[in-house]
């Protein structure tokens, strides 16, 4: 791999050259003469190529300036000035990965491709936004993407609208989301730390377009750059082209964005802050707290991930001590640890859910004095020798399931060159480190780092954030105020104005770039497509009457074992009960461990175990197998270690112990609360789809918004109902855990296989066998939602609108086609309608072969707009019109979308879902076939599958009181989200 460093432009130095053996690749860090760029390649035999440019972006105030930049540079450039590039290539390039993320102190632009001439096309386009974008020429882009006043005529409201300004409001409106961003404000008050790189809704309007400029100027400047290669290539031809195309433009400047590091404290900060809740939310055992200390250096890596194993031992793991403290005592009723490691200066937090305020000197005490015990020889020393070995097993895996891998280790590089200019590898060469730690385990190295960075550490915080009934209201209240008593004081010129400005930027928004600019932005051809599907990698066994789905894969002596267990026979009533299964399953005592011990041995000797229902679909059918699943991943010499811990956990568990059941079910609420604020979308589009889909409303009732009801409705009643869940617990067990319900999934290679045969044998050989009567054998049919067309209500300030239907109905069966029409709604028709001119954070669609579509928006500002929208699509599709090469970007796009590079576990999964979704290769190869010959009568065509989904009138919305409040004729049911 040297070879790959021998031919380096003279426009470079190496600064320094080595070998990283855990991950097998040849690191260079060099250096752009001309400018002082800094470059970081990771050459290694990974065809997921990976790039990525990123500056350090310091903000000064909350106006959200990097946040708008890193949006606004990607809206035309430039040699590539259509008004959407990003758009362009996500349409029709193979990427595996295409996006930008802003962090509190820098702002990177990271593309992968396994397609070396997509890799390059990618990387010229993002390289001419960064250096060269049409922010200077049109100040549309700042006002779409960042803020502007939207004024329709005079005697409309003024309102604010803009893509980053809602996405904030939406970011604003979780609980979660405030606390973390006020956890740094305390601890880094006088550093960059303190203000919100992403913008705050009420402070975004402050930004002038002149300052915005202002910061591109300064910030995106080679000198201030950071540029990184990762994978199999070309390292001297992609690093002449860098230099030729763009570095060699510019000069050696000094650019001043050094971070400062935060003084410590000479006190422990104490503040309060509010968030809001509705008025019908309960306000007693509501309130946040996070109990935070800042933890030395980022560039220190025995000690960044030595806090990441202690912060899982004192807070993670089931019945970690600190945890356990605050649960004994009665405060909260979930409890989490935090540690972050992308700032100068990393810190850890105790995060406690559902406390009262007066509660708060009092959780203070029971930490400092859990803390003194632990301290003095209170660690389980196991826990953490299982936390080393679970790491390091990731760590050396190396398997971030769909993101790739050079995206990874690129952003962990960041985490410490973006504070010293010689030191980009050091989080990646981890096994020094992690046997460093285990000998520290002996010689007190983690009691001395609660010592010294929590007992005796005075730069710390406690935060309290408490609720307050109408509070986001009021805020709306006062915005709509604010800008009435504006639009009151404007002239009446000045209103024409306004009204103008707002004409002329949807005018700008609603003008698509002329073919000759959107043809600059290169584009493969189809020759440069697979024709050939991914193979469905399975195998049918039997073993002493178990069946078995072997997929002979590679695995580096990894075996990923998957039992399913069919629960067809599950009664209706019953179902929910399985959501609670998955939560307690590994989580509580068993007739060999206690669930501490039993964490302990899960991490020391395997790669991790899991418990899950999953509900698999049939082509062109409401047919669905819900399966509940075990399944692990090990090394294949600790083979049979792992099927005696999914015995003990399966069949030997104890559900009787209360206390630390109701502590399991409340955790489990509070989690599905902050996934619903963080993905409305998705559970707004499952919801409308169990209004006529059993799989779906299947779902539904062991982990969305029906489970969630049934759980508030135990908790509530727990004393009373306590028993009776233990009971169906374990029965429901008893009627699962059976050989003749079983069907063990293998991802291994033939000798895993053979290793894996005798200890599946011994499993199934003491699974349940007393015997059931006929009806609690026979498979039960689960119906679809009572309710339909529902909205719920968040204390948010923004939507998520779903609207779901089935198209089979139309005539229509699924197509590979409908993958090239997804690409055409997302990325053009919804992406211009929904996103660019109505201000949402994201918009997306699907059609999937089981016949169902859907539609839905993400951190939207709209409502009733965003439906009609929707209404409108199946005439767009109608009407389409493209030529050759706009269709054959869509088509190469589509194909991208679905050809994403898959780890062993992952080809093992697809390959699963193939076989009991009854999809067989013939017919995956058909679609793909089907995609790549679509033609525009095909799309056209499609517009009655699009109609059928739309006219179903199957919708659902997660969204604020004030919207749903407006348009409640459209619901059927109108209800608090959230209890």
């Amino acid at each position: 791999m040297t070879d790959k460093f021998t031919h380096i432009p003279a426009a470079y130095e190496i600064v320094s050259l080595e070998y990283i053996d855990e991950i097998k690749s040849q690191a260079a860090l060099l250096r752009h003469r001309k400018t002082g760029a800094r470059i970081a390649v990771l050459a290694n035999d990974d065809e997921n190529k990976t790039f990525n440019i990123g500056f350090r972006t310091p903000p000064k105030d909350s106006t959200g300036v990097a946040h708008i930049m890193e949006h606004s540079v990607l809206c035309g450039s430039e040699k590539f000035p259509a008004k959407d590039p990003f758009v362009e290539l996500a349409k029709g390039s193979l990427n595996t990965f295409l996006n930008a993320m802003t962090y509190p102190d820098k702002t990177v632009y990271p593309i992968a491709s396994c397609n070396d001439a997509d890799f390059q096309n990618l990387m010229h386009v993002y390289l001419d936004a960064v250096f060269h974008p049409n922010i200077y020429i049109h100040d549309e882009i700042f006002r779409q993407e960042g803020w502007h006043y939207e004024l329709t005529d005079k005697d409309a409201p003024l309102i604010y609208n803009g893509v980053v300004y809602n996405e904030m409001k939406g970011a604003f409106s979780a609980p979660e989301q405030i606390l973390y961003r006020k956890i740094t404000d305390t601890l880094f008050p006088d550093t960059i730390y303190s203000v919100e790189s992403g913008g705050d809704p009420d402070v975004i309007p402050q930004l002038t377009y002149t300052q915005f400029l202002d910061f591109h100027r300064k910030y995106y400047h080679p000198s201030n750059s950071y540029i990184y290669l990762y994978g199999n290539m070309d390292v001297a031809e992609k690093l002449a082209f860098i230099d030729e195309a763009y570095l060699c433009q510019f000069d050696n400047t000094r650019v001043d964005s050094a971070i400062a590091k935060q003084a410590p404290f000479a006190h422990t900060s104490v503040t309060r802050g509010e968030y809001p809740i509705g008025n019908d939310d309960r306000e007693d055992n509501a309130a946040y707290m996070a109990y935070s200390w800042v933890v030395g250096d980022s560039l220190d890596a025995k000690l960044c991930l030595g806090f990441q194993i202690l912060e899982y031992a004192l807070m993670e793991a089931p019945g970690a001590p600190l945890k356990q403290a605050l649960l004994d005592k009665g405060f909260g009723e979930d409890i989490y640890g935090m540690f972050e490691t992308s700032l100068i200066q990393p810190y850890l937090s105790i995060i406690i859910k559902n406390i009262n305020e007066e509660d708060r000197d009092e959780i203070v005490q029971v930490i400092q004095t859990e803390l003194e015990k632990l301290a003095d020889g209170g660690l389980n020393h196991k826990t953490l020798e299982g936390a080393l070995n679970y790491y390091e097993f990731k760590s050396r895996e190396g398997d971030f399931g769909r993101w790739p891998k050079g995206l990874m280790y690129g952003l962990q590089l960041m985490d410490s060159w973006l504070y010293d200019d010689n030191k980009p590898f050091v989080h990646l060469k981890f096994q020094a480190v992690y046997d460093e730690l285990r000998e520290g385990l002996s010689k007190g190295y983690f009691e001395n780092l609660i010592r010294h960075y929590m007992i005796d550490n005075t730069h710390c915080s406690v935060y309290l954030l408490c609720p307050s009934k109408g509070l986001a209201a009021r805020k709306e209240q006062a915005l709509a105020d604010q800008l009435a008593e504006y639009k009151a004081s404007l002239s009446e010129e000045e209103l024409e104005q306004l009204i103008a400005a707002t004409e002329e930027l949807k005018q700008y928004q609603s003008e698509p770039s002329p073919k000759e600019i959107l043809e600059m932005i290169p584009l493969l051809t189809i020759d440069d497509i697979r024709k050939e599907a991914e193979p469905i990698y399975n195998k049918v066994l039997s073993e002493e009457g178990i069946a078995i789905l072997q997929h002979e894969i590679e695995t580096n002596r990894i075996a990923y074992v998957d039992l399913l267990f069919d629960i067809s026979h599950i009664d209706a009533e019953e179902v929910p009960y399985l959501g609670i299964l998955t939560e307690v399953l590994g989580n509580m005592n068993t007739d060999h461990y206690t669930y501490q011990e039993l964490t302990d041995e899960v991490n020391l000797y395997t790669g991790g175990l899991r418990t899950a229902v999953n509900i698999y679909g049939l082509q062109g059918s409401d047919t669905y197998k819900p399966r509940f699943e075990m399944s692990g991943k090990v090394l294949y010499s600790k083979v049979p270690k792992m099927f005696e811990l999914f015995e003990d956990i399966l069949l030997h568990t104890h559900f009787d112990d209360e206390k630390r059941l109701k502590e399991i079910l409340n955790q489990l609420k509070s989690r599905l609360e902050m996934g619903f604020m963080s993905n409305g979308h998705s559970t707004a589009v499952n919801r409308a789809m169990s209004y006529f889909n059993q799989g779906s409303w299947y779902k539904e009732l062991v982990e969305g918004i029906a489970f969630y009801q049934f759980l508030c409705a135990i908790l509530k009643d727990y004393d009373t109902r306590k028993t009776e869940i233990i009971h169906k617990l374990q029965t429901i067990g008893q009627k699962i855990f059976r050989k003749a319900y079983l069907m063990a999934d293998m991802t291994v290679d033939h000798e895993g296989m053979q290793i894996c045969t005798k200890p599946l044998v011994s499993f199934a050989g003491k699974l349940y066998t007393a015997p059931m009567s006929a009806v609690d054998c026979a498979v039960k049919t689960i119906g679809t939602c009572p309710r339909h067309n529902e909205a719920f209500i968040t204390s948010g300030m923004v939507q998520y609108n779903a609207c779901v239907g089935n198209f089979e109905g139309s005539g229509m069966a699924y197509s590979g086609s409908m993958n090239v029409l997804k690409n055409v709604l997302g990325n053009e028709y919804l992406w211009n309608n929904v996103r660019v001119k109505g201000g949402a954070y994201g918009c997306m669609c699907g059609f999937a072969p089981s016949g169902n579509g859907y539609f839905t928006s993400y951190r939207d500002p709209n409502l009733a707009k965003t439906y009609d929208i929707y209404a409108n699509a199946a005439d767009y599709v109608r009407s389409l019109a493209l030529d050759d090469r706009e269709l054959t970007k869509y088509i190469i796009g589509a194909v991208g979308a679905i050809d994403l590079p898959m780890t062993a576990s992952m080809k093992g999964n697809r390959s699963l879902a193939a076989f009991l979704g009854e999809r067989s290769f013939e017919q995956i190869q058909k679609n793909r076939d089907e995609l790549l010959a679509t033609t525009v009568d095909d799309l056209r065509d499609l517009s009655k599958a699009v109609a059928s989904v739309i006219e179903a009138g199957h919708i659902c919305v997660v969204g604020s009181e004030s919207k749903i409040t407006e348009e409640k004729d459209r619901f059927e049911y109108v209800a608090q989200l959230t209890q």
